[in-house]
């Protein structure tokens, strides 16, 4: 859901951009942010189950 997030915080960056609203275009950017860090977040979630698949293909 992550990337939901980066474009609907996008349409509202641009939103904001489009009429003048600073409030719009900053909640805009943040919730793309909390898109990118929730991607993150799942990179490293993955990244933590190959290790745990490798370690347990070892034993």
């Amino acid at each position: 859901m992550a990337d939901w997030d980066q474009a609907e915080g996008k349409a509202k960056e641009t939103a904001g951009k489009l009429t003048d609203d600073e409030s719009l275009e900053t909640e805009g950017k943040a919730q793309g942010a909390f898109g990118d860090a929730k991607d993150a977040a799942g990179d490293m979630k993955d990244a933590a189950k190959d290790k745990l698949e490798d370690a347990k293909d070892r034993t």
